[in-house]
């Protein structure tokens, strides 16, 4: 956790957590069991050495979660490519140009490799040190077979120590928290259809979803349903998430679950409208109905998603109920029978007001109008969840139906190769705006600077000014000039303490073999509760007292110590000035400025497509593409240090901005066959007009974003684009109950949608004039 500016620091925890002493036990007992196994039983020092420094490496250094067999899978399937970086690395040693020509090439694929997901992120710097270590001098070829023989031995005595002594419990699955939160939409659509068929719901007590539920809303009833679904739901979001835990990997399952958690807060939001509008103006029993299947929909999605492997769900069932309702939505009144308005277009918005809706209709009938969108939104969302949870089950996934024109649809990840999600993942973040692009360039730069350094200086263990390197640097330069002075404090304290055990002490190995596993176990306990310092002063003592078993040292090697730290952590600070030095931060306005800019094109092009007057150029995709870049972006400078006091945007508001821009895209185009949203070509044309004007709106607020200035112009964009749906959705009204009037005000909802979430980003940030969306 970081500590921000005026803020005081949090206070420590003054004893550390199971989990902590239980990985530190692990750790030590792997490390020393090789280390002394082979330099005190089989005299091999060099084995040795890379034994202790492997379980080390990947234990301390790196992060490896998961439960007990999840971490000893992960460790084994590391061993090769360990092992290919030490091979590497000693062949490369040679020199010391060769070294960090090696170092610049490792370092950016290593760090790079972290798109492929949070596991990949945790072993980074573990897997960065199998090539470090070897490509120090002495340049030693024939000892490559010990080097092999001692990393090989301290990860699987590493995976032994994780599988026997204090197993780590399975973490909670995601897909349980997906199927939690699926189970609670259920319970809020069924409050939701009984409301809307005018029956009293009965209270829920929240027991069906394993959650202290019934407390949540201060009571049983509608209040409780509602506040324990928001919970649920909310505990799906990335950032209440442990790191390894998440679905961020570039397969087709991950995403697919991520895709699951984003329609799950769609159909939520829509939910909620449901029962506002239900409430009001009498029983609505074709809605009822098909808010029933949805909550069907949702309960099967939920049993299906589970870690357990529940019956995949099917949507045939939902998708026939989307279908009956839209036919009977559409249907012409009978003969002699005025259309009603609330089958004229089940459509306006909540806060549609009656003056603006139509003349002489009640806000009872203004509510009623709104309904049946609402329901057919939460439905085809209950529709496309069921289809994710199906390719999060490896079910086969049919045919994709998506017209070429329209294509890549919602799914297009079920229907590519593990190799082409993997490719797509890279080719998407090979740009200087990827935030994972930037990190991997200034990684291998300081590396192999650092590299150089220590060639050129002729350092002893030259490699602590690469480990120092990598260790104390940090995304923006503030951040590693945050943790520069408790490390070189502690470093300075460890070796003041190193240097006194050293003269006191003398050239005694068995005293250091002796003290070794519990200073061990102290500085890799005490490194995560007390702070950095604490970590590099004990890592300190920790490597001397290796260091005198392996050959004689005196206390120069407490001088040395402290020298290569801050020659490492002096490169680290200067790459971080040179490369992007306010990392997350450097471009967050321009890359969501470029967000809002092609979720404008993607907005205008799904319209275009569903009025019949132009084609899909793919703008949909690149709004996509820019989402995931932005979040990244997001995402990271939410994990640095900056001023909370600042002024500025609400970059969180901007990014789901264009996340709602592509998630309801999606369904509008799964639902309005091409050229059929509006009636006629004026219509069509009129309704463009308005696209373009909420396009305008979007790119409005973007140049004030980039410029700094304030949102005055997209203020009055937005206003002018919600008067001129409002007014589109008051001629929709007029015409006869057709599809394509239905479509048209389908279409002016969700672009007044977005109109609602631009209007939260600050400095434009005054409220819809008719209430909230």
């Amino acid at each position: 956790m970081r500590r921000l500016p005026g803020r005081p620091e949090q206070p420590r925890r003054s004893r550390p957590e199971p989990a902590v002493v239980h990985r530190a036990v692990r750790v030590t007992a792997a490390a020393c069991a090789g280390f002394y196994t082979f330099r005190y039983g089989l005299h091999q020092p060099v084995t040795a050495t890379y034994a202790l420094f492997a379980a080390v490496a990947v234990g301390v250094l790196a992060r490896v979660e998961g439960d007990a067999r999840a971490r000893v899978r992960t460790l084994l399937l590391t061993l090769p490519f360990a092992a290919a970086l030490v091979c590497l690395g000693t062949a490369l040693a040679v020199h010391a140009w060769t070294a960090a020509l090696g170092m610049a090439g490792v370092g950016f694929a290593v760090a790079f490799g972290s798109v492929g997901g949070p596991r990949l992120v945790g072993l980074a710097n573990g897997l960065q040190l199998f090539y470090i270590l070897p490509c120090f001098p002495p340049f030693a070829p024939d000892t490559l077979p010990q080097r092999l023989a001692g990393v090989a031995t301290g990860l699987v005595l590493l995976a032994a120590a994780e599988r026997l002594l204090w197993p780590e419990p399975p973490p909670t699955d995601y897909r349980d928290r997906v199927a939690r939160a699926a189970r609670a939409l259920a319970q809020l659509a069924d409050l939701a259809a009984a409301e809307c068929a005018g029956r009293r719901p009965a209270a829920a007590d929240g027991r069906a979803d394993g959650e202290a539920g019934g407390k949540a809303g201060g009571g049983t009833g509608g209040s409780a349903v509602s506040a324990r679904a928001l919970a649920l739901l909310d505990e799906l979001r990335f950032s209440r998430i442990p790191m390894m835990e998440r679905p961020a990997g570039p397969g087709a399952v991950d995403r697919a679950l991520a895709h699951c958690a984003t329609t799950l807060h769609y159909i939520g939001a829509e939910l909620l409208r449901v029962r506002r509008l239900g409430s009001v103006g009498g029983p609505h029993p074709q809605v009822a109905v098909l808010v029933t299947a949805t909550a069907q929909a949702l309960r099967a999605a939920g049993g299906g998603v589970r870690a357990g492997g529940g019956p995949v769900p099917s949507a045939a069932s939902i998708e026939a109920r989307i279908a009956a309702f839209e036919a009977a939505r559409t249907a012409p009144a009978p003969a002699g029978v005025p259309a009603a308005p609330a089958r004229i277009s089940a459509s306006v918005p909540a806060h549609t007001s009656a003056s603006a809706s139509a003349p002489g209709l009640g806000r009872t009938a203004a509510a009623r109008l709104g309904l049946g969108t609402v329901a057919l939104n939460a439905a085809e969302g209950a529709r496309f969840l069921i289809l994710a949870t199906r390719t999060a089950r490896h079910v086969p996934a049919p045919p994709d139906d998506t017209p070429p024109d329209r294509r890549p649809g919602p799914f297009w990840y079920a229907h590519e190769p593990a190799a082409m999600l993997w490719w797509r993942r890279i080719r998407g973040n090979l740009t200087t705006r990827s935030v994972y692009f930037r990190n991997a360039l200034r990684t291998a730069g300081a590396l192999s600077a650092a590299r150089l350094v220590a060639g050129a200086l002729d350092l002893t263990h030259g490699f602590w000014v690469l480990l120092a390197t990598l260790t104390l640097m940090r995304t923006s330069a503030a951040d590693t000039r945050t943790a520069l002075r408790p490390a070189l404090v502690g470093t300075a304290c460890g070796a003041g303490v190193t240097a006194v055990l050293l003269l006191a002490v003398g050239e005694h190995p068995v005293f250091y073999a002796a003290a070794l596993p519990p200073v061990m176990l102290f500085a890799f306990t005490a490194g995560p509760v007390l702070g950095l310092a604490w970590a590099q002063g004990m890592f300190t003592v920790v490597i001397a007292m290796v260091f005198t078993q392996l050959a004689p040292a005196g206390w120069q090697l407490a001088e040395a110590r402290l020298v290569n730290v801050a020659t490492g952590a002096a490169v680290g600070i200067l790459a971080g000035l040179l490369a992007w030095p306010r990392g997350g931060g450097q471009d967050l306005r321009r890359r969501t400025a470029e967000l809002l800019d092609r979720s404008a094109a993607a907005l205008s092009e799904t319209v275009a497509v569903v009025t019949g007057t132009g084609p899909a150029r793919g703008a949909l995709a690149r709004a996509r593409h820019a989402a995931l870049l932005t979040e990244a972006q997001y995402a990271q400078y939410r994990s640095e240090r900056h001023d909370p006091a600042e002024d500025g945007p609400d970059w969180q508001a901007a990014v789901l901005t264009g996340q709602h821009t592509v998630r309801g895209a999606e369904p509008l185009l799964a639902r309005i066959p091409p050229g059929t949203a509006a009636a006629g070509p004026d219509r069509a044309a009129a309704l463009v007009r308005r696209a373009d004007q909420v396009a305008a709106a979007f790119r409005s607020q973007g140049a004030a974003l980039l410029a700094r200035a304030p949102a005055d112009a997209a203020d009055r964009a937005v206003a002018d684009a919600r008067d001129a749906l409002r007014a589109e959705r008051l001629a929709a009204t007029r015409l006869p109950a057709e599809a394509a009037s239905l479509h048209t005000v389908d279409v002016s909802l969700w672009l007044t949608g977005l109109l609602d979430d631009l209007a939260r980003v600050p400095g434009n940030a005054r409220p819809a004039p008719d209430g909230p969306h």
